[in-house]
């Protein structure tokens, strides 16, 4: 049965906004008025059921235009897509961005996670709603992670409208033509020509009472956000020479041309000389492994993809990093977009794909204006389309934007939603080198990952070998944050110790607790910061290296109200597939609801209760988040002993 929402229609606002990305409804069938022709036969089914990836665009346009979607509007959409509007439904409330009841047009966004509770976020979330009530026409939600940890506690402010501007936008974007405007594609389905609406952004970090509802109310007058460059530390230090980080504050990342006069495009032009094969070996000898957690080895992913028979191949750079305390991605993107655009394309040429997407957290407006202007302005020069740099190859890429979904980090989670459906994991084999986006094979790399192949293909795999110990090589970024004195993201070679990391950040001495990995990472003590940073090290100490998330918290920090965060984050952002997640998450938070306040005896019972409901998380659930929920809430209570 074709359940319809109703009687609603769609105002000409939400019409334009949907068929700016879509374009004009070809028949009746798909909104437009009724011909005689209409009347004899049906057209456009096959094509626009071809189309069903671009049903969470559709949705952003519509967020991005008004501020939510209504009934009218969905069923607009799912008219154009020709999708049940069940299944849009569902894919429109999957996510935390988006809303299906009327909201005003303007949100401030203040994240609660773990380094902004730390740095005060609770109180400056109730100063905030305090002073801006309903007569504001200001909304205030309280969000998980904004990937703004160095600058805590941060605020995010989304305006809708036509024609507004990011507030925080470059003038040298604007001049140089860069107009937030499309993506590559074919017009056809599959990755068409899709625009990314530049709404009106502001970021406010750190933020405190005033600038938060200043930046709400008066976004024009909002403090200028800082330049990437301030996150790294190690910036302008001669004793630390940095490999991926070294063109952040000594490059413009709006210029193409600074960017090949610090030696952009070197690498790409070593892979051309070298062939798919060869950069895959150079990879794989260089020992790379993937930079997000999962730490596979990124050449035998490559070859594994580049073997299949089956065409298309397709690569997807992962850029949805929503793991609390996360932000290293982020300045990668806004510091140095070129470098990623670069490395796409030579994973591309390696592994025989000729199309890429970059899935974009929807929280990262900085990061999507600087990458669509760069790619913008390599297909205007040759270094995609085509005819990448005059060698007969073919690749672009299209960005498509998250909107506030944890589970999409997740490779497979991620192919569903730029697919057009719930960002769900799937079920392993068949595995994404067979069987990835569109059913076709595909890469999927992170942002880290997948610059760190360019200084592989500058320097030779032996020397970038060498870098870091012999199981794990390479440079390797870590994110500090929380109760340090220079936050920001850190490059050390893998062999570091924590304690050699967190001099550098300027610890304090009245540490209580190292948080590594993230939320679904584990504590360790004060006493432990001699743990080797490496994925074997970390793994001999019964804590993980993740990410490269490194949290420090002071005695000041209240830690069963830390632990009680980590399961309020893992609640909300549980997909619901399977039973041992979506009822585990819930059973956790509401045990450590309970002891809050409570030690020894009388918290040993919920205690007990956790340890079982984990482990059915961790030996049960489909995918990772499940399966880590647990971790920082057993490593705080058996390492830190948080309920003693």
């Amino acid at each position: 049965m074709d359940l319809r929402f109703g009687d609603g229609k769609p105002t000409d606002e939400e019409r334009a906004a949907v068929d700016a990305l879509l374009g004009p409804p070809e028949s009746s069938w798909e909104g437009a008025d009724r011909s005689d022709a209409d009347l004899r036969w049906a057209r456009g089914g096959r094509q626009a059921r071809d189309r069903r990836d671009q049903l969470l665009p559709a949705l952003h346009a519509l967020n991005d235009r008004v501020g939510w979607i209504s009934e009218g509007a969905l069923d607009y959409v799912c008219r154009r897509l020709t999708v049940p509007p069940a299944e849009a439904y569902g894919v429109a409330t999957f996510y935390a961005m988006f809303s299906v009841r009327p909201r005003p047009a303007t949100v401030l966004h203040v994240c609660t996670d773990l380094a902004c509770t730390a740095a005060g976020a609770s109180e400056l979330c109730a100063a905030v709603e305090s002073r801006l009530g309903p007569e504001s026409g200001v909304k205030v939600e309280r969000s998980p992670c904004l990937g703004l940890c160095e600058r805590a506690p941060a605020t995010l402010v989304i305006r809708a409208g036509e024609s507004a501007r990011p507030a925080f936008e470059d003038e040298a974007v604007q001049a140089e033509g860069g107009s937030g405007g499309t993506a590559p594609g074919d017009g056809t389905g599959k990755g068409r020509r899709g625009r990314n609406t530049l709404h009106a952004t502001a970021v406010c970090a750190p933020a405190t009472p005033d600038t938060a509802v200043q930046t709400a109310t008066a976004p024009e007058s909002a403090p200028t956000e800082p330049a990437p460059a301030l996150a790294v530390p190690q910036t302008g230090d001669p004793t630390t020479p940095l490999t991926l980080l070294h063109r952040i504050g000594t490059t413009d990342p709006t210029s193409l041309d600074d960017y090949r006069a610090h030696g952009g495009y070197t690498a790409l032009r070593r892979a051309f000389e070298l062939g798919p094969a060869a950069v895959i070996r150079e990879v794989t000898d260089a020992g790379l492994v993937g930079r997000g957690g999962a730490a596979f080895p990124t050449g035998r992913k490559w070859q594994a993809t580049a073997a299949q028979p089956d065409h298309p191949h397709y690569l997807v750079c992962n850029a949805d990093e929503s793991e609390p305390g996360t932000f290293k991605d982020r300045v990668l993107m806004e510091g140095d977009p070129y470098a990623l655009v670069e490395a796409m394309t030579i994973a591309a040429y390696a592994t025989g794909a000729h199309r890429g997407y970059l899935y974009l957290r929807g929280e990262y407006p900085r990061a999507l204006a600087r990458l669509t202007h760069a790619i913008e302005q390599a297909r205007t020069r040759g270094l995609l389309g085509d005819d990448v740099l005059g060698q007969g190859y073919a690749f672009d890429i299209e960005i498509r934007r998250g909107a506030g979904a944890y589970i999409c980090g997740e490779e497979t989670a991620l192919f569903n939603s730029i697919e057009g459906h719930r960002g769900e994991p799937r079920s392993k084999p068949p595995f994404p080198v067979e069987k990835g986006l569109f059913g076709k094979p595909t890469v999927e790399n992170n942002v880290e990952t997948l610059v760190n192949v360019l200084p592989i293909l500058t320097m030779g795999a032996e020397a970038y070998a060498a870098i870091g110990t012999p199981t794990s090589t390479g440079p390797k970024l870590f994110c500090v944050s929380g109760t340090v004195a220079r936050p920001g993201v850190y490059e050390l070679p893998f062999g570091a110790t924590l304690g050699e990391l967190l001099a550098l950040a300027g610890v304090r001495d009245n540490l209580r607790a190292v948080l590594l990995g993230g939320a679904a990472g584990g504590f360790v003590r004060p006493d432990e910061l001699d743990i080797r940073l490496t994925f074997e090290g970390t793994r001999e100490a019964g804590a993980t290296l993740g990410s490269g998330v490194v949290m420090a918290f002071d005695d000041t920090v209240p830690l069963p109200r830390l632990l009680l965060r980590i399961a309020e984050f893992f609640r909300d952002e549980s997909c619901g597939q399977c039973v041992p997640c979506r009822v585990g998450t819930v059973r956790q938070e509401e045990a450590l609801h309970r002891i809050v306040d409570r030690t020894g005896v009388e918290a040993a019972g919920d205690i007990t209760l956790l340890r079982e409901v984990g482990r059915a998380m961790r030996d049960a659930s489909i995918c990772g988040l499940g399966q880590t929920a647990w971790n920082a809430v057993e490593s705080a209570i058996d390492r830190l002993g948080a309920y003693e």
